[in-house]
């Protein structure tokens, strides 16, 4: 189980490898555009976890029953 500063700390070097691979100049080869997809599914579970853990906090919850939820239904969130 993950606490929060773990979760931060994951979704810091998810971006830091996202910046990377989005500074890239002559654009992406193909297994780096599916890289860089893969990271944006990564960085919105953590996100999405890290909402679960302090919304569990906010209402006297134990913040490690959060769970990653799958892709498909953090992806259809709307913002």
């Amino acid at each position: 189980m993950y606490d929060d500063e773990q979760i931060l700390t994951n979704i810091g070097t998810l971006v830091e490898e996202e910046r990377t691979l989005r500074q890239r100049m002559g654009g992406l080869l193909p297994k780096e555009r599916t890289r860089l997809a893969e990271l944006e599914v990564q960085l919105d579970q953590c996100w999405d976890l890290l909402r679960q853990r302090r919304a569990k906090v906010e209402f006297g919850e134990d913040p490690d029953t959060a769970a990653v939820r799958p892709a498909a239904e953090v992806e259809g969130y709307r913002s």
